[in-house]
């Protein structure tokens, strides 16, 4: 079992920034890739960013130039970040961070954290 613990959300104003964290318990070694979802009120949850396990990145149209996500490898666990700069009103939402590890060939699995709020007011 993989524990994904997000920290960082906030309520601030439209054009100011927020850095979200992610923490996991899995091992690097079998992590493949790592992200960050966001859900609004009344909407279906949807990618913001994600991350491999080599690097490569991926984001929504919606937040390119806007966000970046990193993440660190310390003692063979993982943090991925998500720097968020010029906040709008509609990254108003719940931010999830994600993590998909391989435990074995053809068993990979999906790990959810809880949740952080993310508040921006025009």
């Amino acid at each position: 079992q993989v524990q994904l613990v997000e920290s960082g959300g906030g309520l601030v104003q439209a054009g100011e920034s927020l850095r979200l964290s992610c923490a996991s318990s899995g091992r690097s070694f079998a992590m493949k890739s790592l992200g960050w979802y966001r859900q609004a009120p009344g909407k279906q949850r949807e990618m913001v960013a994600t991350i491999s396990s080599g690097g490569s990145t991926n984001y929504a149209d919606s937040v390119v130039g806007r966000f970046t996500i990193s993440r660190d490898n310390t003692k063979n666990t993982d943090t991925v970040y998500l720097q968020m700069n010029s906040l709008k009103p509609e990254d108003t939402a719940v931010y999830y961070c994600t993590g998909r590890y391989q435990f074995a060939i053809e068993a990979e699995y999906d790990f959810w954290g809880q949740g952080t709020q993310v508040t921006v007011s025009a």
